[in-house]
C-alpha cells in the first residue's frame, strides 16, 4: 500500500478503514457523501479510491492477490465464450428509418 512517509501534510488515514468505506460504498451502491462516518470523511475515501485507481494501486493489488491465488492452486483458468447474438430494434439505433412503399408488410 502506498506510504504516506515523505509526504507534506498529514500522514494518510488508516488504509484498512478507508478501503473497508470503498468496498462499502460499492457493495451498497450509495453516493460517496451518505457513506457512514465510521469510515470517515466521505471525502477522504473518495480521495484515496481516485488516487488509487489513477496511480495503478488497485491493478497492483488485484495482480498480486491474483498470483498468490493462482500459485496456491485458487485460480481456474476455464474460460467460457458465448456466441449469443443481441438485435436491436431500428428504433434502438442512430440510423434513419427505412421506408417502405405502400402496400407491402414487413415480416
Amino acid at each position: 500500500m502506498p506510504s504516506s512517509d515523505g509526504r507534506r501534510g498529514r500522514p494518510f488515514r488508516d488504509h484498512r478503514e478507508v478501503i473497508e468505506g470503498i468496498i462499502y460504498r460499492l457493495r451498497t451502491g450509495i453516493a460517496w457523501r451518505d457513506l457512514p462516518a465510521s469510515f470517515g470523511p466521505w471525502q477522504t475515501v473518495w480521495k484515496r479510491h481516485k488516487r488509487f485507481s489513477t496511480d495503478g494501486t488497485w491493478d497492483r493489488i488485484h495482480a498480486r492477490l491474483v498470483a498468490e491465488a493462482d500459485a496456491k492452486g485458487e485460480v481456474d483458468w476455464t474460460v467460457s465464450v458465448d456466441a449469443t447474438i443481441n438485435r436491436a430494434h431500428q428504433h434502438a439505433t442512430n440510423t434513419k428509418r427505412v421506408e417502405r412503399p405502400a402496400g407491402l408488410t414487413g415480416g
